[in-house]
């Protein structure tokens, strides 16, 4: 029996097979799990507050998992514009280094049985160069654009290789 289990731990073959529904065996021609693609929604966009120097806005996302397991979602990084105008770029999150090593664990899991809404906020600084996003801002009117890529992985840093999807949405 233990020479059994020795062979097996020594292998590199996995025998757990937890990404699937139904297994808990894993062939040895699985080299790598395959993963459903993150669902990526910008659940809302809404300014807070402005006045003639400053605006804050608070962006939310809704990430939905078709996976059977949970999924590390490592980074959500996010270009804004105002009617094509770039207002800026901001992440949240943090992706891990190759090996899955990270400075800080800023990443969240996002469980298969619910969506998770990620919240983020911003500032923007009136510099007096663009009266009509100021403007827009102020009357609530804004045509957003959110485009950007999300970083996950499957229930560990180091399980499930790099994946991102990307996304682009209109508001």
């Amino acid at each position: 029996l233990l020479i059994v289990i020795l062979a097996v731990a020594y292998s590199g073959t996995s025998i757990i097979d937890d990404t699937t529904e139904g297994g808990f065996l894993a062939s040895p021609s699985d080299s790598k799990p395959e993963i459903i693609p993150l669902i990526i929604d910008l659940e809302n966009i809404e300014v807070l507050d402005v006045d003639d120097s400053v605006a804050y806005v608070e962006i939310s996302f809704k990430i939905t998992n078709p996976n059977y397991k949970s999924v590390l979602l490592e980074m959500i990084r996010y270009s804004v514009f105002e009617d094509g105008t770039k207002i800026g770029t901001k992440s949240i999150g943090d992706r891990g280094a190759p090996g899955g090593l990270v400075a800080a664990s800023n990443y969240f899991t996002i469980l298969n049985d619910r969506p998770s809404i990620i919240k983020d906020e911003f500032t923007i600084m009136n510099d007096g160069n663009i009266p009509e996003i100021w403007s827009a801002l102020e009357n609530d009117s804004a045509n957003w654009r959110v485009t950007g890529f999300a970083s996950y992985n499957l229930s560990s840093m180091t399980s499930g290789g790099e994946n991102e999807v990307e996304f682009d949405f209109v508001r």
